[in-house]
């Protein structure tokens, strides 16, 4: 009897045992699909690479082609869409299927907040199915959290290269202001310092022409006014978005809007800061500026030289990091594109899965980055060594301006708090409120400022009005009134 109860008792540990090894195995597997070599499966992307970035990528394509995808029967095209903004407009066309719109892509460049609009359509598919927990595992934990945008625990957006904000200074103009006002590089480590450098690089330009008065040259531009708005509230202690549940509730804490209204409204309309071209980049290669907070992947278009109406000259460049708000925390911007693959059929779905993960491997990504000033996504990826080893061992011709930038930022990662805003409702509606609510005022007051100051009023005097209290109070208005707007749009 003793025997036969042991011998039952082993049978049912044993079973208990299988069951538990099945249940872990299953939840580390991904979602596999059979494909045919001879039937070639075709997944068409979407992205909004130009130039360098482009060739490159489309390099990685015809590799991908030629190896992984001929193996597997899978067959990758990719399509420009020019910029972020002309392919968020195809991808808007494709979802609503508006008349002449294309028909979705298999896999889209998307930011998170478009991405959610996308998926609560149902169009997007769930790549957590294709993943096993230990591939997720790889990708840097808040790449890859942004790509769950609700709490089903569903990925449906995969980081393929990140971005951050960095600071470009024009080094050789620089250098002749700093020796003859006994400024320093430290004095634009902060928000507020950046204002009260670019206060007196104002007053001594304006010095050089004492015939000529109210003629000094702007010091500063930035290029994303959301991010503005988005890492100074977070380095001053605040989120402007606090999201619980997917409902979102916007901050509009005054004290804290008056310091940014304070440090962007009030040096632009005095002409300390500038925003002329498309991008800040454009404005330094004009001399309308001598330093922008952009994109790192903006570094790669830092000119070469300052072109004048009569003349022109060559100069070299400084990488600093973002500043921060004065007594905040460093805080910095978690930006750029990831990939969606749209929800579709197994086949498709698989394939475009199979290439993500093969794009965003070590050797790919980095091949990609150091063309592009972006970041890799993997943790393995994030070192300068790494991207030394495949400079080398790829022969890649990096420009000095995205290395410099992707070694101040890959050196101090592991000391750095990305950020980034989690999606909700009009999220993308209302991030537009920030990038141009504020800026499109202030470049407004600054042109009528400039016509009463040329029609004789005293610059003093005119300042005065435009940046006084009751000045921010009409703002500070309109501005919360702009984004209830844009959260109860439909």
């Amino acid at each position: 009897m003793k025997k036969r109860f042991m011998a039952v008792l082993m049978v049912c540990v044993m079973a208990v045992s299988s069951f538990t090894a099945c249940k872990s195995s299953k939840t580390n597997e991904a979602k596999t699909v059979k494909l045919d070599p001879d039937n070639l499966v075709t997944i068409k992307i979407w992205h909004y690479y130009n130039g360098t970035q482009q060739a490159t990528f489309d390099k990685l394509l015809e590799k991908f082609n030629s190896t992984v995808g001929k193996e597997k029967g899978i067959y990758v095209e990719g399509y420009g869409h020019g910029s972020v903004a002309d392919l968020e407009k195809a991808i808007t066309s494709s979802v609503n299927e508006e008349v002449g719109a294309e028909d979705m892509p298999d896999i889209f460049s998307t930011y998170a907040d478009t991405a959610y609009s996308i998926q609560k359509k149902g169009k997007l598919a769930d790549l957590s199915e294709y993943f096993t927990k230990k591939e997720i595992s790889k990708y840097v934990d808040s790449y890859i959290k942004e790509g769950y945008l609700n709490n089903d625990k569903k990925l449906y957006l995969l980081p393929v290269a990140k971005s951050s904000e960095i600071m470009l200074l024009n080094k050789t103009d620089w250098e002749p202001f700093a020796k003859a006002t006994h400024t320093s590089l430290s004095e634009l480590k902060t928000t507020e310092g950046i204002t009260a450098v670019a206060k007196k690089y104002y007053e001594w330009t304006d010095a050089q022409t004492p015939d000529t008065p109210n003629d000094g040259k702007a010091f500063y531009g930035r290029d994303s006014m959301s991010n503005y708005f988005v890492i100074g509230m977070k380095q001053m202690g605040k989120e402007i978005f606090e999201v619980k549940d997917g409902k979102v509730t916007v901050n509009t804490d005054k004290k804290l809007l008056k310091r940014l209204w304070e440090n962007y409204y009030v040096p632009y309309v005095s002409g300390y800061f500038a925003a002329y071209g498309k991008f800040r980049s454009d404005d330094v290669k004009t001399g309308n500026i001598l330093a922008y907070t952009g994109s790192t992947s903006s570094a790669f278009y830092f000119p070469q030289s300052v072109e004048g109406d009569t003349t022109s000259h060559a100069i070299d460049y400084k990488v600093l990091e973002a500043p921060v708000m004065k007594g905040g925390k460093n805080y910095k911007v978690q930006q750029g594109a990831g990939m969606a693959v749209t929800k579709s059929d197994d086949e498709h779905e698989y394939a475009a899965t199979v290439f993500l993960k093969w794009f965003s491997k070590k050797e790919q990504n980095l091949e990609f980055v150091c063309q592009s000033s972006y970041m890799p996504v993997l943790k393995e990826a994030n070192s300068m060594k790494s991207v030394d080893k495949v400079v080398k061992e790829k022969k890649i011709k990096m420009d000095s301006k995205t290395y410099d930038c992707l070694k101040s930022m890959l050196d101090n990662f592991d000391k750095t708090d990305f950020y980034t805003t989690k999606t909700f409702e009009n999220g993308y509606n209302m991030r537009k409120v920030l990038d141009y609510n504020l800026s499109d005022r202030a470049a407004a007051d600054k042109e009528a400022a400039d016509k009463e100051i040329k029609a004789g009023a005293s610059r003093d005097s005119v300042l005065k009005k435009y940046t006084s209290d009751k000045s921010f109070e009409k703002w500070y208005k309109g501005f919360c009134q702009a984004m209830k707007n844009a959260q109860n749009s439909k």
